[in-house]
């Protein structure tokens, strides 16, 4: 008999496809004619991947570093070369940003990732990304205080 009770909810659910007027599969378009939506007109609260980033930028990625506490993938364009990476958790991205503190750099920091690249470049993806832009002047004597 729960088998029957199963076919009974199976009407209720079959045709569902999250709202919207429009029955399920009809009026979809294929992932690859899908618009370009930023992050901040999407409202995009989750962590992305290193894959949708690089898309967000418009590039295709390299996955160059998969391990427990980040993904890093390397983009590769005309206007140059930049580094995006993910953290599972907060804390790891919090750990990669006190670590890299001590070297010269601008990035682009957002929910459980960041983006290394040129401030120029930073400036684009920002208005796509959203994030804040965090500049570190690195620990040491600079370049122009040398003999």
């Amino acid at each position: 008999m729960v088998f029957a009770g199963g076919l009974a909810v199976l009407p209720l659910t079959a045709g569902c496809d999250g709202g919207g007027s429009e029955p399920a599969g009809k009026g979809r378009q294929s992932a690859t004619a899908a618009p370009v939506v930023s992050a901040l007109e999407a409202q995009v609260v989750a962590p992305a991947k290193v894959e949708v980033i690089a898309g967000l930028t418009g590039c295709e990625v390299k996955i160059r570093t998969e391990a427990a506490e980040l993904r890093e993938g390397v983009c590769h364009t005309g206007d140059g070369d930049y580094l995006i990476t993910t953290f599972p958790e907060e804390r790891f991205k919090e750990t990669w940003l006190d670590t890299i503190s001590m070297y010269q750099g601008t990035y682009l920091v957002g929910s459980r990732w960041v983006v290394s690249a040129q401030p120029k470049a930073l400036e684009e993806f920002r208005s796509t990304l959203g994030g804040t832009i965090v500049h570190h002047s690195g620990v040491g004597p600079s370049a122009a205080s040398s003999p």
